[in-house]
């Protein structure tokens, strides 16, 4: 099957960075392709502003779907999926990452008989309280292509019995975006904008339900970090879910720990880029960091993003926020973890995607 249209699709702000490069490999190569914006994240800090930051087009169709509940939201993509491919008709797929939006294309596209390509696949946590982690098992279900970014993902899927022909290691499309922005992220001066000197300061982020949602958990973290703070200083561009239980709960924020408004792509890169550490739930930044060489502290149980840890930067702290005072005074003494970046986190991902795509990938079943 060689794809004569291809839906791409983004959703929320992991997306774009995913996207963005293989969106592009394929226009470059004239493929008749749609880009497709569920509207997950509609925020303009959450989501336009990233349009811009990655050199994308505007997208072909935005859906609007907003926020809400996760069924709510994921059975809003798919009735407002449904109808665009009804009219683009699109011979394949492909979706990014582990959203609510990922899911529901996937299973439109499956329903209506289309080819799916998911962009990333493969990873696990083995935590099924994560909403992501659904996701991207599901998704995984519903896939022809498993396009993964590392061997563990490879692993995995093959575990879970995936014929060979379906699974093709591209690499990690999130670090062609990096490499391909780095220059101009820190050519934007964000840490001296903020006041901060490279090197010595430290980058937070927090929007998991197991970190925000418990609003006890969430004062401890958030007095914890505050400490870390009196010693090196700390920002914190803040998501508006973190942010609006923090004021709902009237919790008391120490003047160093810097909460600051959603930054776009190109100057948080860069303020990633210059810091001594980064304290995380997210997965995306778990991967950005071991390929910026700077080391991570990633606030959860579990990761599915293992390679971070056994070949990168990062360190699964775990859930106790005791830990976290600890760990950062180890990296302020010796400079903290350095690792390698793994194999094809090259800047080359897009085009390999885009490379099994265009050659007509089912031929592969053959082959495989």
């Amino acid at each position: 099957m060689n794809p004569e249209r291809i839906a791409c699709i983004v959703g929320a702000r992991p997306n774009f960075m995913k996207m963005a490069p293989v969106h592009e490999a394929l226009r470059r190569r004239g493929a008749a392709v749609r880009l497709v914006h569920t509207g997950q994240h509609y925020d303009a800090k959450m989501s336009a502003v990233f349009f811009d930051d990655l050199g994308m087009p505007r997208p072909d169709a935005f859906l609007g779907v907003g926020s809400g509940s996760h069924a709510a939201q994921t059975a809003r993509v798919m009735e407002r999926f449904d109808e665009d491919c009804e009219a683009f008709q699109p011979d394949l797929v492909l979706v990014a990452g582990d959203v609510n939006s990922t899911l529901a294309c996937a299973i439109v596209a499956c329903k209506r008989g289309a080819a799916v390509g998911h962009v990333e696949a493969g990873l696990r946590s083995r935590d099924w309280t994560m909403p992501e982690e659904i996701n991207r098992i599901l998704t995984d279900q519903c896939s022809d292509l498993l396009l993964t970014p590392s061997a563990d993902g490879d692993a995995n899927l093959r575990a879970e019995g995936m014929a060979a022909w379906r699974i093709r290691r591209v690499g990690n499309c999130m670090i062609d975006s990096v490499r391909a922005h780095l220059d101009r992220a820190r050519g934007l001066g964000t840490p001296a904008t903020l006041g901060l000197e490279v090197r010595r300061y430290g980058v937070v982020t927090l929007h998991r339900p197991s970190n925000v949602d418990d609003l006890h958990h969430l004062a401890t973290l958030v007095a914890a970090l505050g400490q870390v703070a009196e010693r090196l200083p700390l920002v914190f561009p803040i998501h508006p879910r973190t942010q609006k239980r923090i004021v709902d709960a009237g919790l008391a924020v120490h003047p160093d720990l810097r909460l600051i408004e959603p930054l776009g792509y190109l100057e948080f890169l860069g303020l990633q880029a210059d810091a001594l550490v980064l304290l995380t739930d997210s997965g995306g930044i778990q991967e950005e960091s071991t390929a910026l060489g700077v080391p991570c502290l990633t606030l959860r149980a579990n990761t599915e993003r293992p390679i971070t840890v056994v070949e990168g930067t990062n360190t699964l702290l775990g859930t106790d926020p005791a830990s976290i005072g600890p760990a950062v005074e180890a990296i302020l003494a010796g400079g903290g973890k350095r690792g390698r970046v793994p194999d094809l986190w090259d800047g080359h991902a897009g085009e390999r995607v885009a490379d099994v795509v265009l050659a007509g990938f089912r031929t592969l079943r053959e082959a495989g």
